[in-house]
């Protein structure tokens, strides 16, 4: 086959799969597109082995596509790169769905394209990329969202906190809730300072209330903070109360200075069972206690949870994302930026 008639042949049998696709938008706009982009992705993958075909391809491609096609988008150069790496990221076929390869389909399809190329650039674990899929969709997370939720590792942090659920909590409700919290809990959109207090905390957490929730994850509502609940005629306050919608129950969060103590644990034990008596319903959960720490030593909050009965988890906080080691010798100093924006004052630039 001659290279023009291979690509004449190429260029017919990519818009029909396009016409196809056109049919079909209507009843199903993204499953069928995501469908069109591993196809074409494929064809070119297998037509580039079989005809050893150049770089050049590509660029006509996307001229001629555009030029016949022109109520069509996304057919730029790149875009059609994109393709091709999104056939060989998911090498076997969609419809057929081994295990190994891929999630279910409908969740597959249900993901944009923009998340799908976010997800192969910034994740090579397949498992990993098909949790952020799981999240996308149950969560409604838009583009950027996810980016966010990739950039602070979600899933390394998933599950990661001290706790007792398995001794206090039936299953799956345990497993439930060991899932939904994390360890640490990233706070850089605060502007805090050393020295702070837990009520600076407390109330810039407050005034970032959407961030604060965005981290702490979906299913989370504010109920109110310093929440005032009374004992025996004493008056006692919890820093923030939530309630879960997934867990169906009330989450008391403990803001702390420092370094974890054993006593956080007993105190939290308390608010709880305060939280049980006074606002839970009967249909709800265990109320579940998280302790937030600047630092912990895991082995000693283990310890602390061990004869506590109500389900309580024990996560540090950070205010900045820490910076990996093998990187901070390579940052420049003040001085160094400073003499680079003079010279660019210097040159106009």
């Amino acid at each position: 086959m001659s290279e023009l008639t291979f690509y004449s042949t190429l260029l017919t049998d990519i818009k029909q799969r396009i016409r196809q696709a056109q049919t079909k938008a209507i009843l199903s706009a993204n499953s069928e597109m995501i469908l069109m982009y591993w196809d074409i992705g494929k064809m070119l993958v297998e037509k580039q082995k079989v005809e050893g075909w150049g770089a050049a391809v590509i660029p006509n491609l996307s001229k001629d596509i555009r030029n016949e096609l022109p109520e069509i988008k996304g057919f730029s150069e790149r875009n059609i790169g994109y393709m091709i790496r999104f056939a060989k990221e998911y090498r076997v076929s969609i419809l057929q769905q081994p295990v190994a390869k891929l999630p279910d389909l409908d969740l597959f399809l249900q993901i944009p394209w923009g998340h799908h190329i976010l997800l192969i650039e910034k994740i090579k674990d397949i498992d990993i990329r098909f949790w952020y899929m799981e999240q996308t969709v149950a969560n409604g997370w838009p583009r950027e969202t996810l980016a966010t939720m990739i950039k602070n590792n979600q899933y390394g942090r998933k599950g990661m906190l001290t706790n007792n659920f398995e001794k206090t909590l039936d299953k799956p409700q345990s497993e439930l809730v060991r899932q939904a919290l994390k360890d640490p809990y990233i706070f850089d959109f605060l502007t805090l300072s050393e020295p702070f207090a837990e009520r600076e905390l407390e109330t810039e957490l407050i005034k970032h209330l959407e961030k604060f929730l965005m981290e702490l994850g979906a299913g989370f509502a504010f109920v109110g903070r310093q929440y005032h609940v009374v004992i025996s005629n004493k008056d006692f306050y919890l820093d923030l109360l939530f309630y879960h919608l997934r867990l169906r129950c009330f989450v008391i969060i403990e803001l702390k200075k420092g370094e974890f103590k054993a006593e956080f644990a007993g105190k939290m034990n308390f608010y709880c069972s305060a939280v049980d008596d006074l606002l839970r319903h009967p249909t709800d959960e265990k109320t579940i206690g998280l302790i937030l720490c600047e630092n912990k030593d895991k082995i000693f909050a283990e310890y602390a949870l061990r004869d506590i009965h109500k389900p309580i988890g024990i996560s540090e906080y950070e205010l900045t994302r820490a910076l990996p080691e093998n990187l901070k010798g390579s940052l420049p100093s003040i001085e160094e930026i400073e003499a680079e924006l003079n010279r660019d004052e210097e040159t106009g630039v």
